[in-house]
């Protein structure tokens, strides 16, 4: 299985549109859920009067214990097709699905978007899909889902295809790089085999649509970054920081430094799923120990890399943003939290330099005195308190953010350009 090559998978869309039971019938499909397992819930179902719901049941099921702390872990389902192993990241309805998409837990290579046929397109949608395209997602497979409920109806189904293009569009996504597929994850129609109920299409089901995904390239060749999840004391052996790492390798033996916390030291050691190694590199969830690095000198949100390129630190930057929800309007001299990799910091908005259509990237207007819901822009940046970023052009890993505020994730950008601090 290993031998693989692995993507990311983010399964995307409104929060009532399928996408649990989709997630329950890929791995059911895919021989990831035991057929004992299956059976239980079916029964269990069954007894409660839903028959015929066991997919979605095993995802709930699955959320559930992860709630009460049972050790499944729904955050990393996997699957394998004939092409590739996938990790599905983040679960589906997952209450901060927004944040975490943003902020490197969870970074995505590719994503399923899933439309129900007799809803449409809905706000989240559109919410989902503008952030998939700021953080750099290339390929969207769209499952057109809940077929059944629209009687296998072509034209509903064409309908709702051109709804999501038009949106699709707006963010200027390439629709031709989109594959739409009419789906029922209930029924199973085109998840895994070709559906008798769509004879009417002709295209590929969902797992030959994952098939044909292009590989994503490892970025090992820029320099390492590591953004600093938690740091723990552990007896014996020391300051343990761990996180993923974004980009470039990490060995013991390298000197390597955190910013902005501004210390540093050699790698004594590095940790993956509780064993000792050489090396690790872009995906990696690592613990690792820095010789005389002690347990407040390193906090959460601090970016580790190489000493002689160490990570950037911003007093400002520029960004390129898209609003996807505010109540008002947005002006110079807001301040909302800004969240971007591991770290959470306030930022002033401190001029908003051009309005952009979204759809075709060109400025609408030089210094706008205001932005509101659905539009672009680029703004100038201050971060309250020091800031470790990067230009998305250089290092994409650590160049994009989500802006949050009252609750909610007002807006989704990357980095232009950072004035070193």
């Amino acid at each position: 299985m290993a031998d693989k090559p692995h993507q990311n998978l983010a399964i995307i869309g409104h929060v009532d549109h399928g996408k649990s039971t989709l997630v329950g019938r890929l791995l059911f499909e895919t021989g990831s859920v035991p057929e004992h397992v299956i059976e239980q819930y079916r029964e269990e179902a069954e007894e409660k009067g839903k028959g015929g719901f066991e997919f979605a049941y095993v995802m709930d099921n699955l959320a559930e214990e992860r709630e009460r702390g049972v050790t499944i872990d729904i955050a990393h389902q996997e699957f394998d097709t004939d092409q590739y192993y996938f990790t599905i990241v983040d679960c589906p309805g997952h209450r901060d699905f927004v944040k975490n998409m943003i902020t490197g837990a969870s970074q995505a290579d590719n994503a399923i978007l899933v439309v129900a046929a007799d809803d449409g397109v809905q706000p989240q949608t559109q919410e989902h899909v503008f952030l998939a395209r700021t953080l750099g997602i290339n390929e969207l497979v769209v499952a057109v889902n809940k077929m059944d409920l629209v009687d296998y109806d072509e034209d509903r189904y064409r309908e709702v295809v051109d709804e999501v293009k038009n949106l699709l569009n707006q963010v200027r996504f390439e629709t031709e790089d989109a594959s739409f597929i009419p789906t029922s994850a209930f029924e199973g129609d085109n998840v895994s085999e070709h559906s008798d109920n769509t004879g009417w299409y002709d295209g590929p089901t969902i797992l030959e649509s994952l098939n044909n995904l292009e590989e994503p390239q490892p970025p090992t060749d820029a320099p390492l970054r590591l953004p600093v999840q938690d740091v723990y004391t552990i007896s014996g052996i020391g300051t343990v920081p761990v996180g993923r790492i974004e980009t470039g390798t990490m060995h013991p033996g390298d000197n390597v430094s955190f910013q902005p916390s501004n210390v540093g030291g050699e790698v004594k050691s590095i940790e993956m799923h509780h064993e000792e190694v050489p090396e690790a590199g872009p995906g990696d969830n690592v613990g690792f120990n820095v010789r005389g690095i002690g347990k407040d000198d390193v906090r959460r949100g601090d970016v580790c890399g190489p000493a002689d390129d160490p990570p950037t630190v911003a007093e400002t930057f520029t960004a390129q943003i898209v609003v996807m929800q505010h109540p008002s309007v947005i002006t110079a001299g807001y301040t909302p939290v800004f969240h971007a990799h591991t770290a959470q910091v306030a930022c002033t908005v401190e001029a908003i330099d051009q309005k952009i259509d979204p759809s075709s990237g060109e400025v609408l207007e030089e210094n706008p005195d205001f932005i509101q819901s659905g539009d672009a822009a680029v703004i100038t940046v201050r971060p309250q308190k020091p800031l470790s970023i990067e230009p998305s052009s250089e290092i994409p890993e650590l160049g994009s953010f989500a802006i949050r505020d009252m609750g909610q994730t007002i807006a989704a950008g990357r980095v232009l350009e950072v004035d070193e601090a």
